[in-house]
């Protein structure tokens, strides 16, 4: 047996695998998966030229043993194989360029060179040492003789031994004495793991992996009863892997039930997708994409632990579960898998953050399922309102997000509630639907639609006619921020305080009624002003009320009323939330208003002009959804307003 030194520092080497590329230990048993699936390619690409290389073995196939009795895991193969010159080139390519080296190239070396580097073999062969204490090397290229086998020996101490032995069959076999841990700990000798482990890693590689497993026979019995042949467990060949990677093959040759089943098992789901996108991209990076729409939204999905990503293969073999990279975070929901040939087998998450390849694909694809929406809103309305209902909540946020990037993508995708029907309307809807002259895109902000409907802001807006949006969910007035306006048609919500609702006509009919109004109840507002100093910023008569005595709007110098409520809902730091400046209106032509000029006239200073005053605002606190700072004072002082009232 002939001993040779590594000419690298393997310990080095090692300390790289394990803690800059390999953070998973488990995908050991993947890279020699990979690597015995490349050799398989190898041997039948150069049998084209050549066919008796593969003779009569052509059943190819990838094998793995298990022997507990001395802790040893086996991964064979049938591929192209190694000679001796191969061996010592290939298992020492990357120990023979040094550690040092090969962490330069790694860090100065472009995208796609740095990912040649790390795929070569000798990196992946080397992920054995997480879990195995040696490793034990048979190969025989398959364009030599039986005995110019090569066996392997290394410890992964700096030293590795090698000759050359009898190997009667081509391939590799790669040969594991695994670590206490990986045998304790990992259960990298059951028979349950390791079929997991495939199932997880390397289900879709393409050819199979075999492995014999325990299987039980039940008693047969013959028509009398007679037991005739015994219970009995037997070892039998059984593939762990599908090889059917359902996006490869054609989407005109995929069901629309075997889609559905590869998401409830791919994905642990229940639901059936709403949409579906079967994609692929060439050109500047080559990839493969089956993205699924969700039916339903994960119990999480909001929550800080939740993760999004699309599972991300290299030829078929599994790279990460979630990278993020290839989703926007607004449409996190969704769920597929990438596969591109462009991506290193070994490539770390560190890499993939900065890889311009991936933000290609991640391009892509947003298109691709933006697209997918569109289409579905423009045709098939009802399937589009169910995936709304779900997340429309995440694309309003992917509006807010970004300092307002994804505006132009998201805006035409956006469903509200409105005065028009029960039917949920487009921005684009809303605008067809415009009367002549309307100028502004109107909004209410609150709790829930029926709420939202007997509030006093409404009572002019709705008799001129003019539709308004329903902004129920608590993210809407953000969104409605980053908008600003739609085709050019501001947004404009009906408790501002410049709220202009009056045509030139209206206003010049109005003008001297209220401007003798105004100056004869003067004195009056600033009374009530003066007993509600601390809570309003200003009080003043109202053109926007027709039933309702009072309202409160909101100054146009900060934010709404609503927001003020779901910021205080939503504390996100230690501080207060911002306040909305808060004018109290009037209705001139209330009946209410009558009685205050009537106190006003006998007594300015009469004690019942600050209970009116507050309890005026505190109505209009309630009518706002906001619970008064003293409910009990405000209960007596309606109770003692009603008993003054004459019977």
């Amino acid at each position: 047996m002939g001993k040779r030194v590594f000419k690298a520092e393997t310990k080095q080497l090692l300390d790289l695998m394990i803690n800059s590329i390999y953070t998973n230990r488990e995908i050991f048993l993947r890279e020699l998966i990979s690597n015995a699936s490349d050799a398989i390619d190898k041997l039948k690409f150069n049998s084209l030229t050549d066919p008796d290389l593969v003779g009569e073995d052509s059943g190819f196939e990838i094998r793995i043993e298990i022997d507990k009795e001395n802790k040893t895991l086996t991964v064979s193969d049938n591929g192209i194989g190694m000679s001796y010159e191969e061996v010592v080139d290939n298992i020492g390519t990357i120990a023979k360029s040094g550690s040092k080296e090969f962490l330069e190239k790694l860090k100065n070396s472009d995208e796609k060179s740095a990912q040649e580097l790390i795929g070569q073999f000798g990196v992946g062969f080397y992920s054995s040492f997480m879990v195995a204490d040696k490793v034990k090397l048979k190969t025989r290229s398959a364009l030599l003789d039986p005995s110019d086998g090569v066996a392997w020996e290394s410890t992964g101490d700096g030293n590795y031994n090698i000759e050359r032995s009898e190997v009667e069959r081509r391939g590799t076999s790669i040969t594991l004495y695994l670590k206490e841990d990986a045998v304790k700990e990992h259960g990298l000798l059951s028979q349950y793991v390791i079929e997991e482990l495939v199932s997880k890693y390397s289900d879709y590689i393409r050819y199979p992996v075999k492995m014999e497993v325990e299987t039980v026979h039940p008693e047969e019995k013959d028509e009398n009863g007679k037991v005739v042949k015994e219970k009995e467990t037997v070892l039998e060949d059984k593939i762990l892997n599908s090889m059917k990677p359902i996006w490869h093959r054609d989407k005109s040759e995929v069901t629309d039930e075997e889609y559905n089943d590869f998401y409830r098992h791919a994905f642990h789901s229940y639901d059936e997708p709403v949409d579906i996108i079967h994609t692929k991209g060439e050109g500047t990076v080559e990839y493969t994409a089956l993205i699924f729409i969700p039916g339903t939204i994960p119990f999480n999905f909001y929550s800080s632990h939740y993760e999004r990503g699309l599972k991300l293969y290299s030829k078929q073999v599994f790279i990460m579960e979630k990278c993020k990279e290839l989703v926007p975070e607004y449409l996190g929901f969704i769920r597929g898998i990438v596969d591109s040939p462009d991506f290193s087998l070994n490539i770390s998450r560190e890499i993939l953050q900065h890889s311009s390849q991936l933000k290609i694909i991640g391009k892509n694809i947003e298109k691709k399922v933006l697209g997918a929406l569109k289409y579905m809103l423009e045709n098939d309305r009802e399937k589009y309102v169910k995936f709304w209902k779900e997340f429309g909540r995440a694309v309003k946020a992917g509006i807010y997000s970004d300092f307002g990037s994804n505006k132009d993508k998201l805006q035409d995708l956006l469903l509200f509630e409105s005065t028009h029907s029960d039917e949920l309307t487009t921005l684009n809807e809303y605008i067809k639907r415009m009367p002549e002259g309307q100028k502004e895109i109107y909004y209410v902000a609150g709790k829930d639609k029926t709420f939202l409907k007997n509030i006093p802001q409404m009572e002019n807006i709705t008799d001129k006619g003019y539709e308004v949006l329903f902004f129920t969910d608590k993210i809407d007035e953000f969104a409605s921020a980053v908008l600003v306006s739609y085709q050019e048609k501001p947004l404009k919500n009906i408790s501002a305080s410049d709220l202009d609702l009056e045509s030139d006509e209206e206003k010049k009919e109005k003008e001297e009624k209220r401007k003798a109004i105004e100056e004869k109840s003067k004195s009056l507002l600033e009374t009530l002003k003066d007993h509600l100093k601390d809570e309003v910023k200003e009080i003043r008569l109202s053109s926007r009320l027709k039933n309702s005595a009072v309202c409160l709007v909101s100054g146009s110098d900060g934010i709404s009323l609503n927001m003020e409520q779901v910021l205080s809902e939503s504390p996100m730091s230690d501080m207060p939330p911002p306040k909305a400046s808060r004018i109290l209106e009037i209705n001139p032509d209330h009946k209410v208003f009558v009685k205050l000029n009537e106190i006003y006239s006998k007594s300015p200073d009469s004690e019942k002009l600050k209970d009116y005053a507050e309890v005026l605002y505190n109505q209009a606190l309630l009518i706002e959804g906001i619970v008064p700072k003293d409910p009990a004072k405000f209960a007596l002082q309606i109770s003692e307003l009603i008993s003054d009232a004459p019977a």
